[in-house]
């Protein structure tokens, strides 16, 4: 390996990493900001949240991947421009080609890294992160009360307290409704203190009671009827204990097989069964309808009647009755009536198919965009690649000023075509393959012809070039303008109406 290529890796790896780390940071801070909701005050452990961020990390490198791609790529190829290495490069000989050639060779082991990552870890990645999400945002919030107000989150009751102690586990002025059944309070408690502690298991709250009184719905609750003798007992107490069963508020891992076959859980072997499959169930119902609607189209056809008796009993037309006559526009009008309603009837079993057979259109979709998904990843990094090292190249501006703002544009192109193309794939106005392909091959002309402007020392970013090329366009507008004016001025000039006409100069002569 020549020293240009080592300084040319050496100067690419450090703004990967760097930019690597602060497109990740970003990212986890737009996942904390959409499910912050989700994640305060559920009292969980920090192993669980450092979980879940390590699996959001993992999900996210197919958008980290390729934008610290794009990015270092530009300031990279930026700063060597910009501190004039470039220049000294090509005038060694090495043109700016083949000194990039290292770094395609890296690039292309980090796209075939990722598209083994997005077949054989990235399925696993997403069922763990898809599973423990589920449980993360189906756990309820600690049980919590505040001054004054009644707190309904343990099931089948209802408790406020008018004061508590600092630490939140003394309550003092209890009121407690029990509803269990799911009706009208029947049992009410007050307590002038209570004291909050958990079982060993965590399963339960314990609340131990003191001083105070129990109000309990002393009817008969299977009586049908209202009775207007209605019999309460009242039981006063020093001390007691109540338990809350807590299971509820427990975060309970679900079965990761209930999550198994959706299409982000699969690799492609994986998807390419599932499709198969899903693809026969699609065939059979298929068949099915069509079987159904030629047996309504052939039963209920209004032209039945064989060919020799048509003809044969067909009468001549100067001997057609007016019978005939109406008797032949009431079968049509019987032919027409019956078609119609078989018309109906089909329509309306297509309806009662549809629920059935929609389902499985989108879900196939969905298998052919992950499948194709695998390898746009890896295609992505190559292609922001190409298109950040020849911008930079061109702009020769390193740092984190214009070489980030041109790397988000670019970036904001490319992901804005891909979010469309696909919303258009999976509402099936676009097939798979162009709905996850589409940014590809609209930005592969750009990076091609950028690269071809930086192999050829192009100023395609110069303001000044621009300046110049717009005044010769106006100079030459001016001189083609003047040159018009000029030739008129002559040609009026050669005319002069004073000068005699041929006849004359005849006589004269």
């Amino acid at each position: 390996m020549k020293k240009v290529h080592l300084l040319i890796l050496q100067a690419f790896i450090k703004p990967f990493a760097v930019t690597f780390f602060i497109v990740m940071f970003v990212l986890l801070m737009l996942f904390l900001f959409k499910y912050i909701d989700d994640l305060i005050g559920k009292g969980f452990q920090w192993y669980v949240i450092l979980e879940l961020l390590s699996y959001q990390c993992a999900f996210q490198l197919s958008m980290a991947l390729p934008l610290s791609m794009l990015l270092s790529s530009i300031m990279t190829f930026g700063n060597l421009g910009e501190s004039y290495e470039l220049v000294a490069i090509k005038a060694a000989g090495v043109s700016l080609r083949k000194a990039m050639a290292p770094l395609f060779v890296v690039v292309g082991l980090f796209s075939a890294g990722s598209f083994l990552f997005s077949d054989y870890i990235l399925p696993v990645v997403n069922l763990k992160m898809g599973s423990l999400l589920y449980d993360v945002r189906k756990k309820k919030a600690d049980f919590f009360i505040k001054e004054g107000v009644f707190n309904n989150t343990i099931p089948g009751y209802s408790i406020r307290a008018k004061g508590k102690s600092e630490d939140g586990t003394t309550l003092y002025d209890l009121m407690i409704y029990e509803h269990a059944s799911g009706g009208a309070a029947n049992n009410v408690t007050f307590a002038k203190e209570g004291y909050i502690q958990n079982s060993a298991d965590n399963r339960y709250m314990v609340l131990e009671l003191k001083d105070g009184v129990r109000y309990e719905d002393s009817r008969n609750k299977n009586a049908k009827r209202y009775d207007p003798r209605q019999q309460f007992t009242r039981f006063r107490f020093e001390e007691t204990t109540t338990k809350f069963d807590m299971g509820s508020f427990q975060m309970n891992r679900t079965d990761e097989e209930l999550f198994r076959s959706h299409h982000q859980m699969l690799n492609l072997k994986q998807l390419k069964l599932y499709s198969d499959s899903n693809r026969t169930y699609l065939d059979s119902i298929s068949q099915i309808n069509a079987t159904e609607a030629k047996r309504y189209v052939h039963l209920y056809s209004p032209y039945y009647w064989e060919k020799d008796s048509t003809e044969r009993h067909a009468p001549a037309p100067s001997t057609i009755r007016l019978e005939d006559l109406d008797q032949f526009n009431q079968s049509r009008r019987m032919a027409i009536s019956s078609g119609l309603s078989q018309a109906r009837q089909i329509r309306e079993m297509a309806i009662n198919r549809g629920p059935e057979y929609q389902p499985l259109v989108e879900k196939d979709v969905r298998y052919d965009l992950e499948w194709h998904r695998k390898f746009t990843l890896a295609v992505s990094c190559l292609l922001l690649f190409g298109i950040g090292a020849p911008l930079g190249a061109i702009i020769r501006k390193g740092g984190l000023g214009l070489p980030v703002v041109m790397a988000i544009i670019f970036f904001l192109i490319y992901h804005v075509i891909a979010t469309l193309s696909e919303k258009a794939a999976r509402d099936a106005a676009l097939s798979p393959l162009w709905g996850m392909w589409m940014a590809i091959i609209v930005l592969t002309p750009l990076a091609i012809f950028l690269t071809y402007k930086s192999t050829t020392d192009s100023a395609l970013f110069d303001a000044e070039q621009y300046k110049l090329k717009a005044q010769a366009i106006w100079n030459k507008v001016v001189a083609l303008l003047t040159g018009r004016k000029d030739q008129k001025s002559i040609n009026t000039a050669g005319t002069d109406t004073n000068l005699p006409t041929p006849g004359e100069q005849s006589h004269l002569s």
